[in-house]
């Protein structure tokens, strides 16, 4: 058994974590570049947690710039075990309505361009991501948002946009319509599939601040009304995570969905064909296959 470290990915309106003891902000070296920000880390209620603002403080980055590997290498060398990726979305459904919360299980994804695999020529892997988050860390989350109040939905279809443009109507449409997606993003589908790469058990929250552009009585996204929307938004999602402690076992077991174990069959290439540069640029996400 290992201790669990709990990582959180915060997304616009989330920048900070109320209440860590010996909170203490880290600068991690990755061989995937710059992190997004320094990581804050420290205990919340005994658990030990690391926080990093996905955008940077200030957002700086948008969501292509985002240095999505070095962000889940930093936080796997960090000790983290389990990942919650908290991020604004726009909702495709009436009855999820800005300011509601929803755990995501499935994504669709339409970026192009950005690194979304660890893996590469010299090293290849092929992990599934069939069931791209942690049925049982959303589990928690859904509890502990419960908990804290919020009206939160179980189960949902995130709809991953490269961006930093919203949708068009026309899009906006056939995303409901057509492709029965519940909401929509452009950050969390990089971040599951890495996170599935590193084997750490992954859940997305989505905080619901506007109706994308689908609407009839909403109209467009408008950026002052996401930005009145995230305030409040940003304090729930830090009751939520304030939660956690209570739900989450201090002592980490062997994940039941096999998270923890994605990389165990999905290596391809051969031990004398790997390149050398990949192997120690993969010795924090792919350690523990390989120093078998």
């Amino acid at each position: 058994m290992t201790d669990t470290r709990i990582a959180v990915i915060g997304g616009s309106g989330i920048y900070e974590i109320d209440g860590l003891k010996d909170a203490k902000w880290q600068t991690v070296t990755t061989p995937w570049g710059t992190p997004s920000d320094q990581i804050l880390t420290g205990t919340l209620n005994g658990l030990q947690l690391a926080f990093l603002p996905r955008h940077g403080r200030g957002h700086v980055h948008t969501p292509t710039s985002i240095p999505y590997r070095a962000n889940i290498d930093a936080l796997k060398r960090l000790g983290a075990t389990d990942i919650i990726s908290i991020s604004a979305v726009g909702s495709f459904r009436d009855h999820i309505e800005p300011g509601n919360f929803i755990v995501i299980d499935q994504f669709i994804d339409r970026t192009f361009s950005r690194e979304s695999s660890f893996f590469g020529h010299g090293f290849v892997a092929h992990v599934s991501i069939a069931h791209p988050t942690c049925s049982r860390l959303s589990d928690i989350c859904f509890s502990a948002a419960s908990e804290a109040g919020i009206t939160i939905h179980k189960g949902g279809k995130y709809l991953a946009m490269e961006g930093p443009q919203f949708s068009t109507l026309a899009e906006s449409q056939m995303y409901r319509e057509n492709w029965g997606t519940d909401v929509i993003g452009m950050t969390n589908m990089t971040e599951a599939k890495l996170a599935r790469e590193a084997e750490l058990c992954f859940a997305s929250v989505g905080m619901v601040t506007d109706y994308d552009s689908w609407h009839v009585d909403h109209g467009e996204v408008d950026v002052a009304k996401i930005i009145a929307t995230l305030a409040d938004n940003a304090q729930k999602g830090k009751n939520l995570i304030g939660r956690l402690s209570n739900l989450l076992s201090q002592e980490r077991t062997t994940c039941p969905h096999g998270c923890d174990r994605a990389l165990e069959s999905a290596i391809l290439t051969a031990p004398d064909f790997r390149d050398p540069d990949m192997v120690i640029k993969l010795d924090a996400v792919a350690g523990r296959v390989l120093r078998r």
